[in-house]
């Protein structure tokens, strides 16, 4: 820095500024390189690798080839060189850490030790190159008791390079230590995987991450939000260079003050008050603000696919943090934590489980669909429907005290029937179903208007129905659905079974499903409003034993004919035509 200063005397300040700047940044060096741990107390998130390894050079029992497996970012090569210095150490500690004062400390530390060699099998996967690297193993070490061979991406070696190394990876010289590291553990020969220990790590949990982050944030004299280093401990998946990475990637932008907001700007990250004010919406049966909040999600360039996969891991964190044991599974900032407390005491089990399996079917529609944003509103409408009753009082106040049964007995009340899960479900917005029958069926505001003093404003209709009945109206989807010709088929071919309100139809396969999944809402829509009980459920099931009676042949046709107007037949013997 006297150097410099000389040099620019009487140059300005402008010059003297310039080469301060140019100085700082010659000599900037990224976290991921700056806190790179240098002993075994130092790594994160693997103490019982590092344990075992600390134990194996105490006890002098050292295998003379090892394996190191896992994701990026966790700590292999680190691992690697802390273990390769602490062997050759000259004069360890009482903890078996190196001493970093002895010759062969200091001449790793300054790179220019010739007992620890590296590879990047990467770029040197040749026969040649492990040839080579093994005449250099018959020469042994000058200072110090081993030489260690680092093997970086060792699945990138070609099968003759592997090979090459299988004889002296079994029987190396005394003095020679193979440490093996990859992402790929499959992708590794069987007969090197079994020369070697193997030590699989782990992905650094999201609480090891904030932890580490924040003492290098310390270090570097920088505040940052807990919810802010939560967001990056996420994005790294369980990689400490990841979140290294994006912590100097928001430094630069941030300057010393790292916030929550500045960080889901950066990262481009949606931010999860979306995912708790989703579910409030849903809870409250507010099917309008959910897509409007949608929308807003939209316009700011998030994907609507991520968006229900997010909504999905939300609601799964939801659940877990129900309960006090699985609490520890909720990997987040502490602040948040209380969030995801608050609202899981709002919202019942039930509810959640029936949350998870809709978002999880609307994500697999979602996949197939061709029109996808209508399938994701469609599954966040279908979620403001799943409201479940406070209180048994509230069945008793929909059900007529003189009202007959319903076609089957009631459910124990340990296992909740449709009427229990959806007795507060709100009167549900009327669909209105085209004369030609067309699928894109597009839900329809009501438009009658409620006032907010009448006492059966939001009152559920329950009228029980007989099997003829309802057999009736099952028939009846035919003349609402006209032109769908796939549905008329599977009306014909396949008759549901009635369990309380539950309708059970079985279809024997998944084109069949889907056919029914894609007109469902406005089938329900026929059938409630026929029969006047708007807490119908339908549930679709695969049978493979089931086989389609499809009419294919002109005969086949006919005896379809048949079933509906017998009297066909004696038509046809007065004029006496035959079937072709």
């Amino acid at each position: 820095m006297r150097h410099t200063r000389k040099k620019f005397v009487g140059k300005g300040k402008t010059d003297y500024f310039c080469a301060l700047i140019l100085y700082v940044m010659d000599n900037y060096i990224v976290s991921a390189r700056k806190y790179r741990p240098t002993t075994f107390d130092s790594v994160v998130g693997q103490q019982s690798l590092t344990n075992t390894l600390r134990n194996a050079i105490r006890t002098g029992k050292l295998a003379h080839a090892y394996l190191f497996c896992g994701p990026r970012g966790v700590g292999k090569t680190t691992c690697a060189r802390i273990f390769a210095k602490t062997i050759n150490c000259l004069h360890p500690t009482d903890e078996h850490e190196a001493c970093n004062e002895c010759e062969s400390c200091k001449a790793f530390n300054e790179q220019r030790s010739y007992n620890i060699h590296e590879l990047d099998a990467a770029s040197n996967n040749s026969v040649e190159d492990i040839r080579n690297l093994i005449r250099e193993v018959l020469i042994p070490p000058q200072l110090g008791k081993y030489k260690v061979y680092i093997i970086d991406e060792v699945h990138m070696l070609s099968s003759g390079a592997f090979n090459a190394l299988l004889k002296t990876l079994e029987e190396p010289p005394s003095y020679a230590i193979f440490i093996l590291a990859t992402t790929e553990k499959h992708k590794v020969l069987p007969t090197i995987l079994s020369r070697c220990q193997v030590y699989d790590f782990q992905r650094i949990t999201i609480s090891d991450i904030i932890r580490h982050l924040q003492h290098v944030a310390r270090q570097e004299g920088i505040e940052a939000e807990e919810e802010a280093l939560g967001m990056v401990a996420k994005k790294a998946d369980g990689g400490m260079r990841d979140a290294l990475s994006i912590f100097d990637q928001l430094v630069a932008f941030c300057g010393q003050h790292i916030t929550y907001k500045q960080t889901i700007e950066v990262l481009n990250i949606l931010d999860t008050d979306y995912y708790f004010r989703l579910v409030d919406l849903a809870r409250q049966a507010d099917a309008s603000n959910t897509l409007l909040l949608f929308n807003e999600v939209l316009q700011k360039g998030f994907d609507a696919g991520q968006f229900i996969v997010g909504l999905e891991s939300h609601l799964r964190d939801v659940l877990v943090a129900k309960d006090e044991a699985t609490l520890p599974l909720l990997e987040t900032a502490d602040s948040v934590r209380e969030q995801y407390k608050k609202q899981a005491s709002q919202c019942p089990a039930p509810w959640i489980f029936q949350a998870l399996d809709l978002l999880n079917q609307t994500d697999i529609h979602y996949r197939t669909s061709s029109n996808k944003r209508l399938t994701a509103e469609l599954g966040l409408i279908r979620l403001c429907t799943l409201t479940l009753p406070q209180t048994a009082q509230t069945t008793a106040a929909v059900q007529p005290a003189s009202a007959p049964q319903p076609v089957s007995s009631p459910q124990p009340a340990t296992a909740p029937t449709a009427a229990t899960r959806l007795q507060s479900l709100p009167t549900i917005p009327s669909i209105r179903v085209p004369a030609g029958g067309n699928s894109q069926t597009q839900p329809e505001r009501n438009t009658t208007t409620h006032s907010e003093n009448t006492p059966h404003a939001n009152s559920v209709q329950n009228t029980p129905f007989t099997q003829d009945q309802f057999n009736d109206a099952w028939i009846g989807l035919k003349r609402v659905f006209p032109r769908e010709e796939r549905l008329q088929a599977i009306l014909n071919d396949y008759h549901p079974q009635i369990d309380g309100l539950h309708i059970l139809l079985r279809v024997s396969n998944p084109w069949q499903k889907e056919e029914i999944h894609r007109l469902e809402t406005a089938m329900l829509t026929s059938l409630r409003q026929t029969l006047n009980n708007r807490l119908i459920d339908l549930q679709v099931s695969i049978d493979e034993t089931l086989q389609s009676h499809t009419a294919y042949t002109a005969e086949d046709k006919f005896k379809r004919m048949l079933d509906e107007h017998p009297e066909l037949d004696s038509f046809r013997k007065t004029l006496g035509l035959i079937i072709e």
